[in-house]
């Protein structure tokens, strides 16, 4: 193909590889992608997950069997919701970024070789960002989301709050904040291997901030390693030794303490609801349109609610 002519879909794609796109669209998400949540892949519908509940097990010996406890099995659903993406967008916006990756010209090494695939990635990075702001702040009454973990928390009595501060969060208060939550894990989680500290991007921003140095802060002027607005280099973040994980879809003053295997996202990678296809609308319509479309279905769910500290209440 020569630089500056106009792109052909010649075949219809629809899907042999449309398992590998959609875990791209669905999976490509920070949270999903850094390994913040469990997946389960392959939920039709509805994922069941029992939870069980035991008081004092133990007991003075004697010859006999006798229960010494009581076990109490519940149980919590992850259910998904179907979701669609029906967009159409003109070959000639697109054409000239795709060539120049085609032809070497780009830094994008990445990027898909054929047209097609470089639509399918140019629509599964915009769904991909929208299911990680979903999966966090989502809620159903909302067209193309799903209630996300904020919304299901607030309304379970059996998370633990810790109410926000009334007044701007700034990295002069960030530290004490963080220190609140930390103060409200519960003991039989408190170094648990797969504890973690999710943090909106904001309260990431002002951790780092504060630990660049301020004196109140009991840090020094110089802050960390005294050096200063310096000290950060991109790497691991954590609180009294708990990980920090920047959840980019959490709300901007919300923070949540709990383990990685006490959050869950579904999603149907390779059931009858997911589908991708590209439609190239020229020999249809004489146009130089392409319609994409992606179907998934997705949610998300908790565990164990008294297992998690919600800030910002």
């Amino acid at each position: 193909m020569l630089f500056g002519s106009n792109p052909v879909i010649t075949t219809t794609y629809a899907g042999e590889f449309a398992g590998k796109y959609l875990a791209a669209a669905l999976l490509s998400a920070p949270t999903l992608e850094q390994g913040g949540v469990s997946i389960l892949p392959n939920v039709a519908y509805k994922q069941v997950m029992q939870k069980v509940a035991t008081g004092n097990i133990v007991a003075n010996a004697t010859c006999d069997f006798t229960a010494s406890g009581t076990v109490t099995l519940t149980e919590r659903v992850l259910t998904t919701e179907e979701f669609q993406v029906n967009l159409q967008l003109c070959k000639l916006d697109l054409a000239q970024s795709w060539q120049s990756a085609s032809m070497g010209y780009s830094a994008f090494k990445t990027l898909p070789k054929t047209f097609a695939d470089f639509l399918i990635a140019h629509v599964a990075a915009k769904v991909a960002a929208k299911i990680e702001t979903t999966i966090w702040n989502g809620t159903n009454a909302t067209a193309g989301e799903f209630d996300g973990f904020k919304t299901l928390m607030l309304a379970d009595g059996d998370v633990i709050d810790v109410a926000g501060l009334t007044t701007t969060l700034d990295a002069t208060t960030v530290i004490a904040e963080i220190g609140k939550v930390v103060d409200a894990i519960p003991a039989s989680l408190y170094g648990n291997e797969g504890l973690r500290i999710y943090v909106s991007q904001k309260i990431a921003k002002l951790y780092v901030r504060a630990l660049g140095g301020f004196g109140a802060s009991g840090l020094g002027a110089n802050g960390t390693n005294t050096q200063g607005t310096q000290w950060y280099t991109n790497g691991s973040l954590s609180y009294d030794g708990i990980p920090i994980f920047m959840a980019n879809g959490l709300g901007a003053n919300n923070m949540i303490a709990t383990t990685v295997d006490n959050l869950y996202f579904g999603c149907g990678l390779l059931n009858d609801n997911s589908l991708v296809k590209t439609i190239d609308m020229a020999d249809i319509d004489g146009s130089n349109n392409v319609r994409v479309i992606l179907r998934y279905n997705a949610g998300i769910q908790y565990g164990i609610g008294s297992d998690v500290v919600l800030y910002g209440v």
